[in-house]
This record gives C-alpha cells, sequence and structure tokens, in this order.
C-alpha cells in the first residue's frame, strides 16, 4: 500500500541529516467525460499510476521513501466548461497553484514528480516545472498520455482517434471503480483523429466537436484491458522515477 503524505504526522515528516523522500502529486481534473463515466476520471486515473509507481520502486532507490501527496483535483478544463459538472480553475491559476506546492514541498523532498493525468494541464504543469527548476528545485513531470502508453492502447496500437472518455478511459476505470462507470449509458462520440479535432475545439471547446463529450468510442472496454494499461502507465512512472532518482544523486556534491 502506498505511503501517503498527508497520513504522516508531523514529526513522520522531519528528515533528520537525509535527502528527503520522493514525492509525487497526482495532477487531475473535475471535468465532464461523456455520459458514462465519473468527473474525477483523470484524478483517479494519476492516483492510481502514482500510488502503483510508489509501491514499485519500493527496495529499487536504495532507502529513500516514496511518498504520495494529497492530489490536486481541479485543472484547466475550460475546453469542457459547456458541460454541466465541470469545474475548471484554468491554467494561470493551476500553474500558480503547482509552483506554490512546489516550492514548499520542494524544502522538504530529494525529488518532486507531478503526475499529470489530464492533457489540459500540461501547459500549466511545463511552466511550473521551468520556474521551479530555474530556482534550483529538483523537480519532474509526468504525463499518462500517448508518450507514456506508446504502442500499447486499447486497441493495441497507436489510436489517435480515442482520447477523450472512449475505449482506453471506460477501460481504465473499469479497473479502478467499476460501480461508477455506467456502461448502460455508454456511447461513441466524434471519432476523428485529435489532430483534425484541434481547431474547432480551440475555438469552441470539445462540445464543438462532440455533443455527448466523449472523443472516441468506449465499445470493447473492459476492466482486463484497463488493468493492462495501467500497468504499462504504473511502469512508465515508476522508471522514470528510479531514472530521475539517480541523476539527482549524481548531480549532489
Amino acid at each position: 500500500m502506498a505511503d501517503r503524505w498527508a497520513e504522516r504526522t508531523w514529526p513522520e515528516h522531519r528528515v533528520e541529516g537525509g535527502a528527503g523522500p520522493v514525492v509525487l502529486v497526482p495532477v487531475g481534473s473535475c471535468e465532464q467525460h461523456g455520459p458514462h463515466l465519473p468527473l474525477d476520471t483523470d484524478t483517479r486515473v494519476a492516483v492510481a499510476v502514482a500510488e502503483g509507481a510508489a509501491d514499485r520502486v519500493a527496495g529499487r532507490i536504495g532507502d529513500t521513501a516514496v511518498l504520495v501527496a494529497p492530489a490536486v483535483v481541479y485543472g484547466a478544463s475550460g475546453e469542457h466548461q459547456g458541460f454541466a459538472g465541470t469545474v475548471s480553475i484554468g491554467t494561470e491559476a493551476l500553474t500558480t497553484m503547482l509552483v506554490e506546492l512546489g516550492r514548499s514541498l520542494g524544502d522538504q523532498c530529494r525529488l518532486l514528480v507531478l503526475v499529470n493525468g489530464h492533457g489540459g494541464n500540461a501547459a500549466a504543469v511545463r511552466t511550473a516545472v521551468d520556474r521551479l527548476r530555474y530556482e534550483g528545485r529538483p523537480v519532474q513531470a509526468w504525463s499518462s498520455g500517448p508518450a507514456a502508453l506508446g504502442d500499447v492502447t486499447s486497441t493495441g496500437g497507436p489510436d489517435r482517434t480515442d482520447s477523450h472518455a472512449g475505449r482506453i478511459e471506460t477501460s481504465l476505470l473499469l479497473a479502478l471503480a467499476p460501480g461508477l462507470v455506467r456502461l448502460d449509458r455508454a456511447e461513441a462520440g466524434t471519432t476523428e483523429p485529435l489532430a483534425d479535432l484541434l481547431p474547432r475545439m480551440v475555438a469552441g471547446g470539445v462540445g464543438a466537436v462532440s455533443a455527448n463529450g466523449v472523443l472516441g468510442d468506449p465499445a470493447g472496454a473492459s476492466a482486463e484491458e484497463g488493468a493492462a494499461i495501467l500497468e504499462r502507465l504504473v511502469e512508465d512512472l515508476a522508471t522514470m522515477i528510479v531514472t530521475a532518482v539517480g541523476a539527482v544523486t549524481e548531480d549532489r556534491p
């Protein structure tokens, strides 16, 4: 079971002469995920990946602890604002929040990793990481997007038409929280490649290209596929942590 930052007492967080723990901060969103998935889908995935990776790297980075901090549950989701339930704080506010979190946590840890579960947060995460690194703080960012999935998606290969509330995310939620998936309401949205949709989405949000908020098709989703996808994401993050901790160690005098 993952070691959670918020479940420790303050004396348990004191570092006596060591380099401190690795701290993972899941960064999610509260936004529509079609008529069949919960609003906190991205947050649930980010937390699950962070906790899975924290467990996996135990023993692979010496005696350095890996802690999972409370998730950032609101993100930059303005493109989904036309759908009821979506709550967005925007890129500027999210950037400020991540920078301040990084400054607060950065003095207490060996390495800070922002584990991003929502593509709309990318600009804020990137800017926050750049600023924190400029200030000399050891920080990395990881995302659950195509780079982490590689060629292993729900269909066995890259699928640029499945980017939001389609088969991949539906499978992940069936593995993580099956009771929250309304399969009887699952339906395809637009199945055009994301690259073709972006100009219209930038101009009018997701609602301009998909009436039900789905970018892809959840048909064929299963808990088994979700578990396999989660495994790929967890291993990708765990590998990044081990590599990053090694680099931080080498940089220390």
